[in-house]
């Protein structure tokens, strides 16, 4: 059975603008090549964005958040949060992070930004998610939950980009 996307159509560039700015409110580095074709779809009820064909982003509670294959390719230098390696089978599991997982985090984040998370050895993306305390305090705390997970490495949407690709 095929995934079938809704809706799906390219986006004008007064709409391309305005995901332009809201992507570099948080990643200051993230820019939308013009050249490239940004389309909108709906799969199973998820509010996507394709560049070039690939899902990049989702709306999540009316936010633009990365799909793994967005940080693959885009590759942000901001809001990103490394975990020791023992943290990994949790997170790919779809657990929130606790804060002594975490071995290194963007000083920047503050509460409710949208972060991206990777592991120690290879820095390979595992999962996207919201802060729910700041980077420094990721970065010093001993207990408590640090960052509510939406998307990870075996979940539902992960498993459709990888049937899309």
């Amino acid at each position: 059975m095929s995934v079938k996307i809704k809706n799906r159509h390219r986006l004008k560039s007064k709409d391309i603008k305005k995901i332009q700015q809201e992507l570099q409110q948080i990643f200051s580095n993230i820019t939308l090549d013009e050249k490239s074709c940004i389309e909108t779809g709906d799969v199973e009820g998820t509010k996507m964005i394709f560049i070039d064909s690939e899902p990049c982003f989702i709306y999540y509670e009316d936010k633009i958040i990365f799909t793994l294959l967005g940080i693959n390719k885009f590759h942000p230098k901001e809001h990103f949060v490394v975990i020791d390696m023992g943290a990994i089978r949790f997170v790919t599991n779809g657990a929130d992070v606790m804060a002594p997982g975490i071995v290194d985090a963007d000083i920047n984040i503050s509460k409710g930004d949208q972060v991206w998370i990777c592991d120690e050895r290879h820095h390979k993306p595992l999962a996207t998610g919201f802060a729910i305390m700041d980077g420094m305090q990721m970065k010093t705390e001993k207990k408590g939950k640090a960052i509510q997970i939406v998307h990870y490495v075996g979940d539902d949407l992960w498993n459709f980009v990888a049937k899309s690709l």
